[in-house]
């Protein structure tokens, strides 16, 4: 096997590439990125440990892509992952990474034969729609109350691959989209065997978290470093609530769908912690604090940003009964990894996560 993860030096693509190199040392893995991320230089001495290669590169360059070589299935990793992007300023990059990027990547499996795996996100799904599920309160979290509501997707269980896709979802949300349509033409028109995981929340050891995006290891280094927090949104109360997924977890499932990428061509998948691994910004203050023996102030902004969503849950039994997968890790053991993770490594991680000292310590869930 010839592996090629894009954005692999990211958190995702690295974690992906290294135990999947792990798990089978006699395939030939290469890692592209562009190292734009701060922090995502420290992965390239565990790479090059592994044996795995590294190309310095872009994708939204088609020569770059190039110069990483043949191979038999291209991990597309890649992205510029915040729901924010670009609504501060220009769209460029959001759009010629998550866009452009994804067609020069189908256009080198389509030339070299190579299958495709790519990973989406639940943020195709749109703003409005999610925005007014029908919820409770409780002490710490938002919940669903359906009750006899039909809509379809939705369900106790969350968000499935059926809810309804009209309507506006953010620049990041609409170029995965976009991606994803486009997959599926090239599965169509070029018979390349491509699958489409639209992952929620990922967390794990060396992310790179920050306000806009990886808001667990964002929460827990504010948390070990003493930095103060804010509650964004939602009357301040910090009841938001999103599952997430242990980055070995996706690790796991990623390798089975690799073993039948021809068998699953063409199929798209909800994949994250469902239910049982969600969590309220509330609750992970409360598993931050334990973890790290410190509490830090946090203080409420009730104006709701227009990305943000009270909650989202996803419903991945279609996957985990094709694949016979299910998340083993839950949110506990998610933030007690972070924390280890940071304990280890504090001197050279604070300068990454707080380089000036003084960005604003506030979060929502993205």
């Amino acid at each position: 096997m010839k592996l090629l993860v894009t954005g692999g030096a990211g958190f995702v693509g690295s974690s992906l590439a290294l135990a999947l190199k792990k798990k089978h040392p006699d395939w030939d893995v290469t890692a592209l990125d562009n190292l734009k991320r701060r922090g995502s230089e420290l992965v390239l001495p565990r790479l090059s440990a592994a044996g795995i290669r590294f190309v310095h590169g872009d994708i939204r360059v088609p020569t770059d892509l190039d110069a990483a070589g043949p191979c038999d299935l291209i991990l597309e990793c890649s992205a510029e992952p915040s729901v924010l992007a670009g609504l501060d300023g220009s769209s460029n990059y959001v759009l010629d990474t998550n866009l452009g990027g994804t067609i020069h990547c189908l256009e080198l499996a389509r030339r070299l034969g190579a299958a495709f795996l790519f990973l989406s996100t639940s943020r195709v799904y749109p703003i409005a729609a999610l925005s007014q599920l029908p919820l409770r309160e409780t002490a710490t979290r938002f919940e669903l109350a359906l009750r006899d509501r039909r809509t379809p997707g939705l369900s106790e269980d969350g968000i499935s691959e059926d809810f309804p896709l009209e309507g506006a979802r953010s620049l990041y949300g609409a170029t995965k989209l976009c991606s994803e349509l486009l997959i599926a033409e090239y599965v169509a028109a070029y018979g390349i065997s491509a699958v489409v995981n639209r992952c929620g929340v990922i967390a794990g050891p060396w992310q790179m978290g920050r306000v806009d995006q990886g808001v667990v290891m964002h929460w827990a280094s504010s948390h070990l470093f003493g930095w103060p927090l804010q509650y964004i949104g939602y009357k301040g109360e910090g009841k938001q609530v999103r599952d997430v997924l242990h980055v070995d977890d996706l690790t796991d499932l990623v390798e089975r769908e690799i073993s039948r990428i021809h068998e699953l061509s063409g199929r798209t998948f909800n994949v994250g912690g469902g239910r049982d691994v969600s969590i309220s910004l509330v609750e992970l203050t409360e598993l931050c604090a334990a973890a790290t023996g410190r509490r830090v102030p946090i203080t409420p902004e009730p104006e709701t940003r227009m990305a943000d969503i009270p909650l989202y849950l996803t419903d991945a039994r279609l996957v985990r009964q094709e694949l016979g997968w299910a998340p083993a890790r839950s949110a506990a053991d998610i933030v007690n990894d972070a924390v280890s993770w940071l304990r280890s490594n504090q001197e050279q991680l604070v300068q990454v996560f707080d380089p000036s000292g003084e960005r604003r310590r506030s979060a929502t869930f993205a």
